[in-house]
């Protein structure tokens, strides 16, 4: 018998069509019922309920009861993690299911990744951050320089609580439709929700779209802008 980390076993928990929909559903970051991930995953309510009990008892979930309902939400960040890998993978790969239409478009420019900042504009973000010498890379490693906490605390964001906690400050995250890294971490979630605080964007219902308005926009992109390119 093979000793190790059973990722078979993983592998066709995710692998399941049904069950792929539904935790691709969640990436939005918002806890959904049973029945809104059963019509996510075009099978019954039964079935979806078999698939979410096999998820759960694997730690990919958690359940929430509030009053009558129970809601569902990917365990943390390290499900949202490797699922936005996979992605990234399949993209890189030419593994792509349907394009969804007109609102692809929008969910290439600026999306959420479980709870940061995704898509073109988080690459932006990733971009001139690196290119600034805000962030440090070895390898897959991510951390903020001296000189970005001095950014980031100039912005507004208070980083103490955020170092002091047990959760990464920084990650590296491979996007999968820019095939490029975007900010996660404890990080990468504050200026998600700066950006919603300061009315630059906003989420929209039933989606992991984020639709930056066109003062938001230029604000961003002051912020965070392009990086030019490298000289050859």
């Amino acid at each position: 018998m093979k000793e190790g980390p059973n990722i078979a076993m993983l592998g066709a928990l995710i692998g399941d069509p049904a069950r792929a929909n539904m935790l691709s559903a969640l990436m939005s970051g918002k806890a959904l019922t049973a029945s809104e991930l059963a019509s996510e995953a075009g099978v019954t309510l039964q079935t979806a309920s078999s698939h979410l009990s096999k998820l759960e008892a694997a730690e990919l979930l958690i359940r929430r009861k509030q009053g009558r309902h129970r809601y569902f939400s990917l365990a943390g960040d390290e499900i949202g993690h490797v699922l936005e890998v996979m992605m990234g993978f399949a993209a890189k790969h030419g593994h792509m299911r349907t394009r969804t239409g007109p609102k692809d478009p929008a969910l290439r420019k600026a999306r959420v990744c479980y709870n940061h900042l995704a898509g073109e504009l988080g690459v932006t973000m990733f971009d001139y951050l690196s290119s600034q010498n805000y962030l440090s890379s070895v390898g897959e490693e991510v951390g903020l320089t001296p000189a970005g906490e001095s950014f980031i605390s100039s912005i507004g964001i208070n980083l103490i609580q955020m170092q002091n906690s047990r959760r990464p400050l920084c990650k590296s995250c491979l996007d999968w439709s820019a095939r490029r890294s975007h900010l996660a971490g404890s990080l990468g979630t504050a200026l998600l929700s700066h950006f919603l605080e300061k009315q630059w964007a906003k989420r929209l219902d039933n989606s992991r779209i984020i639709e930056f308005s066109k003062h938001g926009e230029q604000q961003f992109r002051n912020l965070f802008p392009t990086p030019p390119p490298s000289p050859n």
